[in-house]
């Protein structure tokens, strides 16, 4: 069965900093192309960024760009986002996701695993 377990969540002050991190079982690790998503309340999930298999490509958001940090070293766990100078509307609930082949996507239908989510509230 195949677990993704997001960790790192929390409340910050806006402006200040966080770190994911999400760990999945090695086989789909190993293999695919993983991004985290987030979602505030009342609206839909969203792209946040995401790494290709071994981290050689990166994709974000515009709304993230400059700020958000995937990393992913040599295609080991955990995959970490490094989140800095963050705004209230970065607040949500952030998930890890991973798709069973090297293919980095932004839609939300283009994943097959989900973790369960970790809450991150910014407040102003």
């Amino acid at each position: 069965q195949v677990q993704l377990v997001e960790s790192g969540g929390g409340l910050v002050q806006a402006g200040g900093s966080l770190r994911l991190s999400c760990t999945a079982s090695r086989r789909i690790f190993s293999s695919s192309a993983m991004a985290w998503f987030r979602q505030a309340p009342g609206k839909e999930r969203e792209f946040v960024g995401g790494s290709s298999r071994i981290g050689e490509r990166t994709l974000y958001a515009d709304s993230v760009q400059g700020r958000f940090a995937i990393s992913r070293v040599n295609g080991k766990n955990p995959l970490i986002l490094q989140m800095n100078s963050l705004k209230p509307e970065d607040t949500g609930v952030y998930y890890c996701a991973a798709v069973g082949a090297d293919q980095l996507s932004i839609p939300t239908e283009g994943y097959d695993y989900w973790g369960q989510g970790t809450q991150v509230t910014v407040s102003s």
